[in-house]
């Protein structure tokens, strides 16, 4: 009768325990795609080959963070907390082992052969909560590893656009430069011939050589510095430096530049979206749960063991089976359990702790990108006036001094003035497309939207 008890408990477990082993939902938590590239309209970004058009914004954060070795690793961590959930949730199934021996006896009376088999099933029926605080614990720890993993993904899609947002300000530059030199010359030419109809002096036309010459070497500098950013770009790509990019050209900038939301709004909106301080806040928990798992190690357990056995020797074969109930009572481990709650209890003052302070600096992030983006903005109107104000003094300028009216000293000036106007227009737009953004990134909220309501995309 034993014997057949015992087989119809094997007989209920086994397939359970065999159905429990397919995939699950945390597997699929673990695979399911970050909220940044879930914004992805289109085809979603895999790629690790350069576009055959000219490349912009949204083909560069493809890039990295499909090649970069940090995506691989985040999407990683979160798989293996995901399968160590899975390690958290199997305690609460029965473990089944199977026994099979074979032993040769030796004795003066005669030898002789023994063969044992059986199966043994041990379920652990109660443990005072111990086994729900470590699947609670591994739950939070799998919302941490993907709020990590989002976190990780913001940071590369940030990189990818400043490297490229970099690399098209040092283009502009070369051209800003080139322009520069081009007016140099027109003025060295305007001095040589004043010269040589004598109405220049010597000192006019040394002037005029020199400011062409150091326009020159303006040009070569910015075309080094646009080579260098072009290879830091393609570095955060995950490409060689070496490798040639054709940067598409730079989309207008919208129309209108102003934000509207208060900042107060937009730190109470970070709180609630940034993926580091869910990732703290999750932490926080699982520590939490890690207590109540510390202080059930100190109190009593229930266990359910079972199993059929058969065995053979000498030729004669026995068969029977168990079936019993273990209740373990703790009754002194040299204070094992106060020490284990005690160090759960500071983890978790160390994570709350974390936690306070990460919600204090998303809040210094977004005042920080805010007041950077407000600058930035206005920054666009003052150095768009400057430019023009610049190129119409530049004009006058030349138109005097090929009259006759004005000195090679007012002209240079003015052409130096026109320059610097242009490197800081450049500046400017590219601040203002790096500072919006930060400042999504500060808010949790930077994905492709961002991305494709810049380039006219719906």
């Amino acid at each position: 009768m034993r014997l057949f008890a015992c087989c119809c408990v094997l007989t209920a477990v086994i397939p359970a325990a065999a159905a429990f082993d397919l995939p699950d939902g945390q597997a699929e938590r673990a695979l399911r795609p970050s909220t940044v590239l879930a914004s992805r309209v289109g085809s979603l970004p895999c790629t690790d080959q350069l576009p055959d058009t000219p490349l912009a914004v949204i083909d560069a954060v493809d890039l990295a963070l499909c090649r970069h070795p940090q995506t691989r690793e985040l999407w990683a961590s979160a798989r293996n907390q995901a399968a160590l959930l899975g390690v958290a949730e199997a305690a609460r199934w029965p473990s089944v082992d199977g026994r099979l021996g074979l032993a040769r006896q030796f004795s003066r009376t005669g030898d002789y052969s023994q063969k044992t088999a059986g199966i043994d099933l041990n379920w652990l029926l109660f443990d005072a909560g111990q086994r729900s605080a470590n699947i609670a614990s591994a739950n939070h720890l799998l919302d941490a590893a993907l709020a990590t993993r989002d976190a990780g993904v913001q940071t590369i899609f940030l990189a990818a656009m400043q490297g490229y947002y970099a690399a098209q300000a040092a283009q502009a530059a070369v051209l800003a430069r080139q322009e520069a030199e081009r007016a140099a010359n027109e003025s060295l030419a305007a001095a040589e011939l004043r010269y040589q109809v004598g109405t220049a002096t010597p000192a006019d036309r040394l002037q005029a050589r020199t400011a062409a010459s150091q326009a020159r070497l303006e040009r070569l500098r910015a075309e080094g510095e646009a080579t260098n950013a072009r290879g830091a770009l393609a570095n955060a790509l995950g490409l060689p430096a070496q490798q040639p990019l054709v940067l598409a050209p730079m989309p207008p900038l919208p129309a209108s530049q102003t934000f509207s939301q208060a900042v107060e709004a937009l730190i109470e909106q970070a709180q609630t979206l940034r993926p580091d301080l869910k990732a703290a806040a999750a932490r926080a928990m699982a520590a939490e749960s890690a207590i109540v798992a510390a202080r059930a190690q100190g109190r009593p357990s229930l266990s359910l063991s079972a199993g059929p056995g058969w065995q053979e020797v000498a030729g004669t074969q026995t068969r029977g089976g168990s079936l019993g109930v273990t209740l373990n009572v703790p009754i002194f481990s040299g204070f094992e359990t106060q020490h284990r709650v005690r160090a759960a209890e500071a983890q978790f003052e160390v994570q709350d702790a974390q936690r306070d302070r990460i919600r204090q600096q998303v809040a210094l992030d977004v005042w920080r990108a805010y007041q950077n983006l407000n600058t930035a903005t206005q920054s666009l109107q003052v150095t768009q006036d400057v430019l023009a104000s610049a190129e119409q003094s530049a004009r006058v300028a030349l138109g005097r001094y090929k009259a006759g009216v004005g000195s090679v000293l007012d002209l240079l000036t003015a052409q130096s003035t026109l320059a610097s106007a242009r490197v800081q227009r450049i500046q400017s737009e590219l601040d203002w497309r790096v500072y919006r953004a930060v400042l999504a990134q500060a808010m949790g909220s930077l994905d492709y939207s961002l991305l494709q309501a810049a380039e006219g995309q719906p």
